[in-house]
């Protein structure tokens, strides 16, 4: 009688203590973080930077063309024949905080970037709306003087840019981003414009299919900082 009462006990207490751990189980999952993936499909809308990073120690080596205007017609094969280039590689130190260089054929520039991810968007425990990013950006260029009478200070040849990624995933299908930036020229062609350029960026992704999606990229500099005939950047 001893023994089958001291089973009944040890039943109902192992019943009891499962029953417990799946309670702390299930406050586990409800504790648990989920952090939103894939706001954009790579580290670049189309020319500017994205939210996204290159995970830890991965590299991520890119080719851009930006091409001329189509209504140059066939000489020009519609744009081609005017195409610029950048050559560039990412790298990871950690999933959040990334490292570049970079060399275009416009004016011969060499570039180098750091790049640190401070907010995550994420639902569950800890809820945050949105995904932010810093950016800082040197560029040298290495192009032959134009004027062999002007001093040549190896200072006039830098620029700097600073850029703040904010975004923000609405759906499996459409992701938003707004990157206010400021860029700096060391020398500018004019007394009359500021070295100092303010620009309000924004950039949206809209899923077509797993595989497809259609990109917009707009910059809108403040007034009175660049030459009047320049435009604002429309990708």
């Amino acid at each position: 009688m001893a023994r089958y009462l001291f089973l009944f006990l040890f039943l109902g207490l192992g019943k009891a203590t499962f029953g417990q751990l799946d309670l702390l189980d299930d406050e586990k999952e409800e504790e648990q973080i989920n952090y939103t993936k894939a706001t954009f499909k790579t580290n670049r809308i189309i020319n500017g930077h994205s939210i996204e990073t290159v995970a830890k120690k991965e590299m991520d080596l890119k080719i851009s063309h930006r091409f001329g205007f189509i209504n140059t017609g066939a000489y020009e094969l519609f744009g081609l024949d005017q195409a610029s280039m950048r050559i560039g590689a990412d790298y990871g130190i950690t999933d959040d905080f990334n490292v570049g260089i970079g060399r275009s054929n416009v004016a011969k520039t060499y570039d180098g970037f750091v790049k640190y991810k401070f907010l995550k968007q994420s639902t569950g425990k800890k809820m945050m709306p949105i995904t932010a990013a810093w950016v800082s950006t040197m560029g040298v260029t290495t192009q032959r003087w134009t004027d062999p009478d002007r001093e040549k200070l190896f200072s006039s040849r830098l620029h700097y840019t600073h850029q703040l990624l904010i975004a923000r995933k609405f759906s499996e299908g459409f992701s938003a981003q707004f990157m206010p930036t400021v860029v700096h020229k060391n020398l500018v062609d004019s007394t009359d414009l500021s070295n100092d350029i303010v620009t309000l960026g924004i950039g949206l992704r809209q899923k077509l299919n797993p595989r497809t999606s259609v990109n917009l990229e707009y910059y809108y500099v403040l007034p009175g900082q660049i030459e009047e005939d320049k435009v604002n950047a429309l990708s």
